[in-house]
């Protein structure tokens, strides 16, 4: 995919040719807001007496909880209870129907909490993680069999299941919690077995098989990066799961997991730790089950061709291959309170034991005293009165929340990827955007985009005493109905704030352009903001079409429609994210370029009577039939309800004879200063006389003195 991007200092929602929106509300207006903000420590608590049996009816006077010895005061105390009663919901067999309208619905994200939600009180949230990432498909065909035998046969009226799945770099909730069986075998049956398995990991030891290559690049630097991403995963569905006050189990299908040496020691510990904020224990579940196999390795590779074979280096090396792989998941389960399963062939037995481990407990919330947001680990104990000689198990501490200002590198991106993976939009930062496209042969198109943020949302940073912001850019393209990625931009750009930017920031908008090349579908983009200097955070979501025109047959036609109140010099817009190079590719793609000037879309349709409006587009005169035509004609008519206003003389343009499509570029610029101001429809004819076919395009404008 080819990628434009420039950084735009200038002013600037549209028709049907166009996608635009911004993330404020409507009606939003500029108003001082105070804000509280407060934190809040919440703790789940299981009280056994000496027998193991749980202690029902206690209150928050019974309990007494410190922090680094500090005692605080307990706020809400709730007991959850989950009986053991067998699900009654009758399973109906789903049909081919209801697999692709799961599957259609399958992107979604866990719901979080708001206040006064009773919807899981009394409930066991259970979370079953498939890596299909690091699955061989019989693993995979293993642990979806268990995943569908326990919903079957051992759900209970209690349980609550979520379906997560970690495949082509991506966390995807395929279901939130539910207790409809049918639904969870339905999103079961869609997922395929063999998929993403490109993470699989290979070894360079005595075990290896001889494939009689020449020596190439060893693979251990490469499952590096693969445990830390499978790693990294783990950490993001945690955090998905820490939404929510009660106890969450997660149950960890995969084929072992291998740290390779202290190089993902780091990874290990963020992960933990973020399942201990979140109050989420892992179940790993080793879908390879009990492993018996030859020596020196099974059918599946081939035989090793060192001296490993006669010393029994390689019997060694394989034995000791399994065990690191399962210690990583033992480790996983013992540092968050879950049990790991491993070497046991029925799978099902790993779910009910984290189903059985959650029966009775309650949850604490308390405001801590210490409310510096440093973060810094915090020691938490809890007690009961000592005459009931209870037994209890809770989570020993958390991690206290950081600002921005000390967030590190890797806080900093980890705040982008959640920001990005959200499922409601972050309006600390207003942002509007505007998507075209432009054919450029008979299957890709140029796809501008327009980001607009006010400049006075940056002139905050100047105002707390900075010199400069850093802006942080992250786009993501996925397809509507594949589900994948097909094309992303991260940029950030550096904007020194002097009085003199700070205060035309205060007036004017910054806005900032990327282009990717996409084939015709519908698409789902989000794109976000990040001021790195407070942190605040603006994203924009929205669908869009890139139609077909090859299939179009009645009407001519055309590409997006843009309307401009500025034409600047190239050399003078980029501003300082963008090299030399960059304009030069800009130039050769980008169609808003013409003689050294960009033209700079309108995101808001808000025109000065004082400038010229300009409109640019593109007719295609090869379609559908093939044949290109010789002329087209097209004029800009202004209409106020049913009366024409304006119109501008009709424009005869011929597609040049080495005209790609038969493509011709309609440029107009109206003077505005002759009609008053107001609201317009803003209307563009494109007329084939001699195909007799035409096209009109209408946006509503507005023009202020």
């Amino acid at each position: 995919m080819r990628s434009l991007l420039t950084f735009l200092l200038l002013a600037t929602l549209s028709g049907q040719a166009q996608t635009v929106g911004q993330n404020a509300a409507p009606g939003n207006t500029d108003v001082t807001t105070l804000s509280v903000r407060s934190q809040i420590v919440i703790e789940t608590v299981v009280v056994r007496d000496k027998k193991g049996n749980p202690i029902d009816g206690l209150t928050a006077k019974d309990f007494t909880v410190t922090e680094d010895g500090v005692p605080q005061t307990i706020r809400f105390c709730e007991q959850q209870s989950m009986p053991s009663a067998l699900s009654d919901v009758p399973l109906t067999p789903s049909g081919p129907e209801d697999i692709k309208i799961y599957n259609r619905l399958s992107r979604t994200q866990i719901t979080p909490e708001s206040s006064g939600d009773v919807r899981y009180k009394d409930h066991r949230l259970m979370a079953m993680y498939f890596d299909m990432s690091a699955m061989r498909p019989a693993d995979q065909l293993r642990a979806l069999a268990a995943a569908e035998k326990f919903i079957r046969t051992q759900m209970t009226t209690s349980d609550l299941i979520s379906i997560m799945r970690y495949s082509g770099g991506a966390v995807d909730v395929l279901q939130d919690f539910t207790a409809d069986r049918n639904r969870l075998l339905s999103i079961l049956e869609t997922l395929v077995v063999g998929e993403g398995q490109g993470s699989v990991e290979s070894v360079d030891d005595a075990s290896s098989a001889d494939t009689g290559a020449a020596f190439g690049q060893d693979d251990s630097e490469f499952n590096i990066f693969n445990t830390d991403r499978q790693l990294s995963a783990l950490q993001t569905a945690a955090r998905m799961l820490g939404q929510l006050n009660e106890k969450k189990s997660l149950i960890y299908f995969a084929s072992g997991l291998r740290l390779n040496g202290v190089d993902n020691e780091a990874q290990l510990q963020a992960t933990v730790d973020a399942a201990i904020r979140a109050g989420v224990s892992f179940w790993p579940i080793d879908a390879r089950g009990l492993v018996a196999q030859a020596p020196l390795g099974d059918a599946t590779q081939g035989s090793p061709g060192n001296a490993g074979m006669y010393s029994g280096g390689a019997a060694i090396a394989t034995t000791s291959n399994l065990q690191q792989s399962q210690d990583t998941l033992f480790s996983l389960a013992g540092d968050t309170g879950g049990k790991a399963l491993l070497d046991y062939n029925d799978l099902t037995k790993g779910i009910v034991q984290a189903q059985q481990s959650i029966t009775n407990y309650y949850i604490l919330e308390y405001y801590p005293t210490n409310t510096a947001l440093n973060g810094k680990f915090r020691r938490v104990k809890v007690s009961v009165n000592p005459e009931l000689s209870a037994k209890l198990d809770y989570r020993q501490g958390y991690f206290a929340g950081k600002e921005f200002s000390k967030f590190t590198t890797v806080d900093k991106e980890r705040q982008l990827e959640d920001a990005l993976m959200l499922g409601d939009p972050i309006t600390d930062l207003t942002i509007a955007i505007e998507i075209n496209y432009f054919q450029l042969n008979h299957a890709e198109y140029f796809v501008p985009i327009v980001v607009k943020i006010p400049g006075r949302e940056l002139a905050l940073a100047k105002r707390g005493g900075a010199d400069h912001t850093l802006i942080d850019f992250v786009g993501e393209v996925k397809d509507v109905y594949g589900g994948t990625t097909v094309t992303n931009v991260r940029d950030n750009v550096n904007i020194k704030l002097t009085d003199a930017t700070a205060a035309e920031l205060a007036k004017q908008p910054i806005e900032y352009e990327a282009g990717f090349t996409l084939l015709p579908g519908k698409y789902m983009i989000k794109f976000l903001a990040r001021d790195d200097e407070t942190g605040r955070i603006g994203t924009y979501q929205t669908t869009f079409v890139i139609p077909n025109l090859n299939k179009e047959e009645k009407r001519v036609p055309i590409s997006s429609v843009v309307l401009s109140g500025q034409r600047v010099d190239l050399k003078n817009a980029i501003y300082n994210a963008a090299k030399a190079k960059d304009q030069e590719k800009e130039a050769a793609v980008n169609p808003l370029v013409q003689d050294g000037k960009k033209l700079i879309p309108s995101v808001t349709r808000v025109f000065s009577k004082e400038r010229d409006l300009y409109v640019y587009l593109q007719a295609y005169g090869q379609g559908a039939t093939g044949a290109p035509s010789k002329t087209f004609v097209a004029f800009v008519s202004f209409y106020q309800g049913q009366t024409k206003v304006f119109e501008t003389q009709p424009m005869a343009v011929t597609p040049a004879a080495t005209a790609r499509l038969g493509t011709v570029a309609l440029s107009f610029s109206i003077g505005l200063n002759q009609l008053p101001p107001g609201e317009y429809d803003c209307q563009v004819t494109v007329l084939d006389p001699s195909g007799a076919k035409g096209t009109f395009w209408q946006t509503q404008i507005k023009l202020v003195p």
